[in-house]
């Protein structure tokens, strides 16, 4: 497995420092770089369906009690939209980032052959090392960036990724996604519902409906591939929001907690500070 030429491109178009410790380019609207100079502590944040192969160092994402390392040509494909924690391990850092266009892995339906059955109901996070198809096509489709072609041959080799995607190892998820009456997508709509709504609180039997399950195996099934329940959930989204609304806005602790579904200042407090490290005041503090 030969790295250099996508570390070569890559590097090029991401700079070697910025006003943070991480340098960030998007040179393609759904692809981005991500560059480290050093190691970091533990980020929490909300991962949406991606695809992140690591260029150089490595990486500890944990996703309930699952931890996923990976290191230079490993690929980390996110199916569902997700709380994460994660931290770079080893520097310099260098990553490149693929949205994956659910809508595009759903219209390649009728153009991939039915798989056997996965042995185990896959989770919405997996790994597995980049095949040289799959580098080849990252290669080309990076070599677009910015470049007059980008219009026309953009999108066949975007489409060709997203093929490699469903026919590799690790895209046993994305498989199921395909069809809109499997587990996977309706865990998909219980996690756009939960989205659209965080301060109503959850009502497991009313989402299950919703989404075309009894309540046993929505919690089940969510969880298997989640790695977290539908209620856990909804507080870590909640908390991720009043973290962006703290840091990004002129609002007080207590408004954030009410904006985000909380009834008791005091209860998001200990769980903002649980979750986070730092009440929080803190965060505000940093305005």
């Amino acid at each position: 497995m030969d790295l250099n030429p996508l570390i070569t491109q890559a590097t090029a178009l991401v700079p070697a420092s910025g006003a943070g410790p991480q340098a960030v380019s998007a040179p393609m609207p759904d692809l981005l770089l991500l560059r480290q100079p050093t190691p970091g502590a533990f980020e929490s944040t909300l991962y949406e369906p991606v695809l992140c192969l690591i260029l150089q160092g490595s990486k500890e994402v944990s996703i309930g009690e699952h931890t996923h390392l990976v290191g230079p040509g490993d690929c980390l494909l996110v199916s569902h939209d997700l709380p994460v924690r994660s931290r770079v391990t080893r520097a310099p850092y260098l990553a490149l980032i693929l949205r994956v266009d659910l809508e595009l892995v759903r219209g390649l339906y009728s153009e991939v052959a039915e798989p056997p059955a996965d042995p185990q109901e896959p989770q919405a996070v997996a790994t597995h090392r980049a095949d040289a198809g799959l580098l080849d096509a990252l290669r080309r489709y990076l070599a677009l960036a910015h470049a007059p072609d980008l219009p026309v041959l953009g999108p066949l080799v975007r489409k060709e990724l997203h093929y490699r995607l469903l026919t590799a190892p690790l895209g046993g998820m994305l498989r199921s996604l395909r069809r809109p009456d499997s587990i996977a997508s309706a865990v998909s709509r219980a996690i756009a519902h939960l989205r659209r709504d965080l301060r109503t609180p959850t009502a497991i039997p009313a989402l299950a409906r919703q989404v075309g399950m009894s309540p046993s195996a929505l919690h089940k099934h969510f969880k298997t591939i989640t790695a977290t329940t539908p209620l856990q959930y909804q507080k870590e989204l909640r908390l991720l929001e009043a973290r962006r609304l703290l840091t990004t806005s002129a609002t007080s602790v207590s408004a954030a907690a009410y904006d985000v579904g909380y009834e008791s200042p005091n209860q998001f407090s200990r769980e903002y500070t649980r979750k986070f490290g730092v009440p929080p005041s803190q965060h505000l503090a940093q305005q």
